[in-house]
């Protein structure tokens, strides 16, 4: 569960940050209402710490008469967590790369769209690419928090079984031992990407 919680949080929570991100970015007038909307989401939800956030919605939606179950809201709350972070990233990204490539792109004749998915958001990810595997790292182990509210996962399944053998030191050094197994590759990863970028610059 652990997984699958962390990888909805990665594959959900990176959609809505590209969006917002390249939202975030653009000139449009359009637009501008909401950029304002946006930057409020990002702000807020970055400022505030993942546990408040997952107890305002477990507790607040009931409160309101809506009705939702522990995976729903903890899908919820890591995605929309995971976006506010990952559209901070990307918006980073684009605004690093120089104003030279967008000019270079409109005397091609591209439109605003082609010149973002094709010139600017392969760099963008380029640069940014440690980062997120980073930050992914960091929300897999952020997954724990969600046993605070009764989801199923490592950290909740290692109190189960506390429980049940009266073994804490050894069920929570199993639990260390396989978030260790999870995260550890992704670590060497983000080392080989810093590599690899460096080298090509």
């Amino acid at each position: 569960m652990t997984l699958r919680l962390g990888l909805i949080a990665v594959v959900c929570g990176t959609v809505l940050g590209l969006l917002v991100g390249i939202v975030s970015t653009t000139k449009s007038r359009t637009l501008k209402p909401f950029r304002i909307v946006l930057k409020i989401y990002v702000e807020l939800l970055r400022g505030c710490p993942l546990l408040i956030q997952l107890f305002m919605v477990y507790f607040g939606f009931p409160y309101m008469g809506i009705n939702i179950d522990i995976s729903l809201t903890t899908f919820l709350v890591f995605t929309l967590y995971s976006g506010a972070y990952i559209a901070e990233i990307v918006r980073s990204g684009i605004e690093s790369i120089p104003s030279g490539q967008w000019e270079a792109g409109y005397c091609l004749d591209l439109n605003y769209g082609q010149i973002m998915f094709r010139i600017i958001l392969p760099q963008t990810v380029k640069l940014a690419l440690a980062s997120l595997i980073g930050f992914y790292i960091g929300m897999i182990k952020d997954t724990s928090l969600a046993s605070i509210i009764g989801y199923s996962e490592l950290v909740r399944n290692g109190q189960s079984i506390m429980n049940q053998t009266g073994r804490p030191f050894e069920t929570y050094i199993m639990v260390g031992i396989c978030y260790f197994v999870i995260c550890y590759p992704l670590s060497k990863l983000v080392s080989v990407i810093e590599r690899k970028a460096a080298r090509y610059d």
